[in-house]
């Protein structure tokens, strides 16, 4: 009996042993991959806490765990702050072998993700959505955003953004971070924005005020382009996406996709949009010139070359045909322009520098503009401009991890350059039979040089933030022009501009946070302000001289940014007040001869003492019920010329949005309602000719449906009541003060198909 009950025994502790190894091999440890969302890099030195079981990432930035069902995931990196994933946030991460997280360095600035279609919760950060994708220009997405602004020449194409009312060079506009591109028009039909192909892109980031000193001086906002991230995975994996769209009112085609492979050591994708539009009609019924054509082509490569070296390559090629600017003597005839970036990104363990990441690129834009198709009667003379532009440099930094504090070093180099002539051939007139060269750019160049650091400290729930950027700045022209010496003595110049930010955020309580930032931004002049040769560039039909003599505007800022988030609703508030020294405006100067008939003077670009600039910007998203969400955006700038005591100019009025979003049948049916309502704009400057704009209201309509997982249709109608209005920051027809108008009723429908 006791053999019996011995050999029993042992038989039950084989049983449980054998249960214990099929439930031990039944959970086994699964490992997710913990990736930087911007360049794909291992996150290393992430803790990690999932019930009972804890650890850090490896210097892959692997960790491992035991799926529980209902357990929520808690992670912590001082670069990447806390966070909690949700049960089946786990699930989800398990079967991609992959988690994405977004660094919250650049969360500390007053800063602005622009979230055009919201998720499920208002909490979240938005990327682009495939509407925004199909747009052709980048301007054209920040335009949804009550902040931005946009000059407008034409009516479909070229828009110039306005922040705060910082236009041109006064806002730093980057391609992940390093890349610029510089308009070769000197009329900027092509500024940097419109290089910027939404369909190429994951996120675009507005950094306000002069703050962020990392990615350049900027001296009213950097705008950040962030191309979409590196994907790597386990198994080879062909991926894509194909959109399509149209709107009525414009008959405007466009089309957009991509194709991609990735697989463990790689990841290549191509890039393809082509958009076409005609003339469009406004709420009056007036028929605004607006053809364009708009392709934008390219790929990306992204190599994991070990587990802590990325090497990233990109070109994209952009071409624009035929595009109709009503406000400009001439129109886009072609635009050929060329963008090369490469980027490579390697992590270490076991040291205080965790990252080092460094970046070459090169933009060469190729413009020609003409007035052959304008409809002009008399035809007095036939007007043409080629023009090429180059922008080339590099970026260096490295990362530094403390125990409670993060250090960002590194230097940036950057050239930029433009050449250009315009004909003038005389068909009537005195000088008719006769043909004239105007050399615009005079083969002007500036240099830039500088080194920058930013350091972030953590004590409890206060941060601290400083940013410093040194820079270098040299400009000269290889090709002056006889007219242009004649006034202007010293050329070549060399400034020194050093630039300061200092900045604090506090957590007030686990719901509401305060940051007060005060900087100082240092810029020189651009290449128009310095080397225009007598061109209408500006906002009234006075031709432009620049001066190489100006000195560097000063930008000195004060930036209050109030957040209270809860899981249902977030609340920014944002304040700001600026003084600004050595302000670049121009004067009419009676003693300078004009070249063009048809211009009523000359302006020479001056600085001015002393401007003013304050305003306010709120935005709110708050989850209702029954699968309601709403959005309030609100932003107003106030602008003072001190000197001449008047309104600086081209300030966008306050403008209010109000969203209303729906989410039903499991997120396959979202509709959404949009409206509008812009104030009169009565501050204008008498000194640049500008005009009262009346105010405006706008309702929006739009029903999106999922028709399968990777199928999506969206259909609806843009100004619903047919307002006839226009911008303020548009410009007038050219030839008489009309304002261009905006589209009237437009009817729109997309498809969107994901594989």
């Amino acid at each position: 009996m006791n053999y019996l009950q011995k050999s029993t025994t042992g038989l039950l502790l084989v049983l449980l042993y054998c249960l214990g190894s099929f439930i031990a091999v039944a959970q086994e440890t699964e490992t997710i991959k913990l990736l930087d969302k911007d360049n794909a890099m291992p996150i290393v030195g992430a803790t990690f806490e999932y019930g009972l079981q804890n650890g850090t990432t490896d210097e892959n930035g692997n960790l491992g765990l035991t799926f529980k069902s209902g357990l929520s995931l808690h992670l912590s990196h001082i670069n990447y702050g806390k966070w909690v994933l949700s049960s089946d946030g786990v699930s989800k991460a398990i079967r991609d072998k992959v988690l994405y997280k977004q660094g919250i360095t650049i969360n500390l600035y007053p800063v602005t993700v622009i979230a055009l279609r919201p998720s499920e919760k208002p909490t979240d950060k938005v990327k682009l959505d495939y509407q925004e994708q199909l747009a052709h220009d980048g301007a054209d997405v920040l335009n949804q955003n009550p902040a931005l602004n946009s000059i407008r020449k034409g009516g479909n194409y070229g828009f110039d953004p306005v922040f705060r009312g910082f236009k041109y060079d006064q806002l730093n506009i980057v391609l992940n971070g390093a890349q610029g591109a510089t308009a070769a028009c000197p009329n900027r039909m092509d500024p940097p924005t419109s290089q910027m192909a939404p369909n190429m892109l994951d996120r675009i980031e507005v950094l306000k005020g002069p703050h962020a000193l990392r990615f350049g001086t900027g001296f009213g906002a950097t705008i950040n382009f962030v191309p979409v991230k590196l994907r790597f995975t386990e198994e080879e994996e062909l991926y894509g996406r194909v959109s399509s769209g149209y709107e009525g009112n414009g008959t405007i085609l466009r089309n957009e996709g991509k194709l991609g492979l990735s697989g463990k050591n790689h990841d290549v994708t191509l890039f393809g949009s082509w958009s076409q539009g005609n003339d469009y009609t406004s709420g009056n019924g007036q028929e605004i010139p607006a053809d364009f054509n708009r392709g934008s082509f390219g790929t990306n490569i992204g190599l994991n070359i070990s587990g802590n070296h990325q090497l990233r390559l990109s070109a994209i090629y952009n071409v624009a045909r035929d595009a109709d600017f009503a406000a400009l003597p001439m129109d886009l005839r072609e635009d050929d322009t060329w963008l090369f970036n490469a980027r490579h990104d390697v992590s270490f363990d076991k040291s205080s520098l965790s990252s080092w990441n460094t970046t070459v690129f090169a933009s060469f834009v190729d413009h020609l503009m003409d007035n052959l198709l304008k409809p002009l009667d008399p035809r007095m003379l036939n007007a043409s401009t080629n023009a090429t532009t180059y922008n080339y440099g590099g970026r260096t930094e490295g990362i530094w991890n403390f125990e409670n504090a993060t250090l960002f070093a590194g230097a940036d180099f950057r050239r930029e350059g433009a050449e250009g002539t315009r004909v003038r051939e005389f068909l009537m007139g005195p000088n008719a039979g006769r043909t004239f060269e105007d050399n615009a750019w005079q083969d002007g160049f500036i240099a830039k040089s500088s080194v920058f650091a930013e350091y972030h400290f953590n004590l409890n729930k206060l941060r601290l933030i400083f940013s410093t950027r040194m820079e270098l700045n040299t400009a000269d022209v290889n090709d002056p022009a006889d007219e242009f010496v004649e006034e202007n003595n010293d050329i070549r110049t060399s400034q020194f501009n050093p630039s300061f930010s200092l900045g604090t955020t506090q957590k007030l309580s686990e719901k509401m946070e305060l940051g007060i930032w005060l900087g100082r931004a240092q810029r020189s002049a651009g290449l128009t302000e310095r080397f225009i040769n007598y061109f209408p560039v500006g906002q009234d039909p006075f031709e432009l001289l620049g001066n190489p003599e100006l000195n560097p505007e000063i930008n000195n800022q004060l930036d209050i940014a109030f957040q209270w988030k809860t899981p249902n609703s977030n609340l920014n508030v944002d304040l700001f007040a600026g003084y600004l020294q050595d302000f670049i405006s121009s004067f009419i100067d009676e003693d300078l001869s004009r070249r063009l008939p048809s211009s009523p003077g000359v302006r020479q670009f001056v600085n001015i003492e002393n401007a003013f600039k304050t305003g306010i910007e709120v935005n709110w998203t708050q989850q209702l019920l029954l699968g309601l969400q709403h959005q309030v955006g609100m932003a107003y700038t106030y602008a003072q010329d001190l000197e001449r005591d008047e309104p600086l100019p081209e300030i966008a009025p306050l403008d209010f949005r109000y969203v209303l979003i729906g989410d039903f049948l499991e997120s396959k049916l979202r509709p959404e309602l949009t409206f509008r309502h812009v104030l009169q704009q009565s501050r204008i400057s008498e000194e640049f000719g500008e005009t009262e704009t009346p105010a405006f209201s706008l309702l929006d309509f739009q029903l999106g449906y999922q028709l399968t997982k990777t199928a999506r249709i969206t259909a609806g109608i843009n100004n619903v009541f047919d307002e006839n209005y226009y911008e303020h920051l548009n410009r007038s027809v050219r030839g008489n003060n009309i304002p261009i108008f905006a589209p009237g009723r437009n009817a729109f429908a997309s498809f969107n198909f994901v594989f």
